[in-house]
């Protein structure tokens, strides 16, 4: 089971750096770079509620599940 993490994707669509991403959702540049790189193991309510905030998205819009 895999789940990924479609950050990126909606970074270029809002034109948002990955710097400005972090201050926004309170998290720093190297836990987003985890977070895209599909190498977090967890994430908080609070963090996914600050992303889908920031990004005017839902949760499946940044989660998508493919199986290995």
């Amino acid at each position: 089971m895999a789940v990924r993490i479609l950050i990126d994707r909606l970074l270029v669509e809002r034109g948002m750096s990955v710097g400005e991403f972090a201050g926004e959702i309170g998290i720093t540049p190297a836990n987003v770079a985890v977070l895209k790189n599909g190498r977090a193991r967890a994430i908080r309510f609070s963090t996914l509620d600050a992303i889908c905030r920031v990004l005017a998205c839902q949760p499946g819009d940044i989660l998508s599940w493919e199986d290995d």
